[in-house]
């Protein structure tokens, strides 16, 4: 069984090999994307000041290499280190660095780190913004889908362990498969179904989903891609290229008794969708928009994820619960109606 892994010389060599990759591909992960917009104008400005200053791009250069503080950087650029420090406010003041402070030989000194992994511009943002709006929030379990296909490696666990038997695609249909908390396969999908009824009194202005999730390898390995994709109401959205299946660390919320050499966490990923297109973590994927999912005639939203035995890269995925992997949600859909009012949690918790 992939999962349960009997070979120690082989799982000692993962481990030898993912701990190598642990510190570019784990790092790079924690790494935020600044993502910006034409209705945070204050927000935008400061990014378009630190970004234009020759010096202060050659710091960033530095401290995507390593962390430094500022007299090192004073040191490093021929600036006195009253310059290097205004230097340094104008990036962390853009969110584009951190900085801490640790003890040194002569007192406290502040060592900065790059804090971000890339910038997104949404120039379209502003105009599916509008004032009175209600946002209608529903979790979903990860057990809780209405179908599936599952082929390959394939399991099903809860908090306290496994659910029916692993590699056997009949446990997906387990009794207390709501219970999940972690689910994985090689090719095939899970399919989830969202009431629509609280999105017929106004008129819906985005759909947006969210879960975690990476690819699915023997034991973990960093590097393993697989293209994974989503469709909704029945259309493709879009297709995720996740670069692995991650290890190295602990999830942050994993049991005790998930072993080490298991997968332990994924990536934080979202689908929005509106009526200028769709957006994998805002960034625009494709041009499916709400009037093509036609909400209105449809007593539910189908929200499908899934790994097409023709893909590129056929790397598997694994979905995670709110007690697994790093991050304590479920599948999240968060709808947007024109309506007035504030966020609304819906369905189950």
């Amino acid at each position: 069984m992939e999962k349960q892994i009997r070979n120690k010389n082989y799982v000692g060599k993962w481990k030898e090999q993912n701990l190598k990759e642990e510190r570019r591909i784990g790092l790079k992960a924690s790494k935020k994307r600044i993502t910006l917009d034409l209705s945070n104008l204050q927000q935008t400005a400061l990014v378009g000041k630190a970004l234009s200053s020759e010096v202060r791009l050659e710091m960033l250069k530095l401290l995507i290499e390593r962390s430094a503080n500022i007299s090192e950087m004073a040191a490093e650029f021929g600036l006195p280190q009253s310059s290097a420090a205004l230097h340094v406010k104008v990036l962390e003041e853009a969110g584009m660095i951190s900085v801490i402070e640790q003890p040194g030989v002569r007192g406290a000194q502040k060592v900065c780190g790059i804090s971000f992994e890339d910038i997104y511009l949404n120039a379209f943002r502003h105009k599916t913004e509008q004032e009175g709006s209600k946002v209608f929030k529903f979790a979903m379990p990860i057990g809780n889908y209405f179908d599936c296909e599952v082929n390959g490696n394939c399991g099903i666990i809860s908090e306290k362990g496994y659910l029916g038997v692993e590699d056997f695609p009949s446990s997906f249909y387990w009794q207390n498969r709501g219970e999940a908390q972690l689910l994985w396969f090689n090719t095939g999908y899970v399919e989830y179904r969202f009431p629509t009824h609280l999105m017929k009194s106004g008129q819906t202005q985005e759909v947006s989903f969210s879960f975690e999730i990476c690819s699915e390898a023997p034991g973990y390995q960093n590097e393993w891609p697989s293209d994974i994709t989503v469709w909704v109401n029945g259309l493709e959205a879009a297709t995720m290229t996740l670069p692995g299946d991650f290890g190295g660390r602990r999830g942050r919320l994993n049991p005790e008794w998930w072993g080490d050499t298991m997968t332990q966490y994924g990536m934080y990923k979202s689908i929005r969708i509106n009526s200028l297109g769709c957006y994998e973590d805002d960034i625009k994927c494709s041009d499916l928009s709400l009037e093509a999912l036609q909400l209105e005639k449809r007593n539910y939203i189908s929200f499908k994820l899934g790994v097409k035995p023709d893909a590129q890269h056929v790397g598997g995925m694994n979905l995670f619960g709110e007690k697994f992997g790093d991050y304590a949600q479920g599948l999240v859909m968060k709808v947007k109606v024109a309506d007035g009012g504030s966020q609304q949690e819906v369905g189950t918790e």
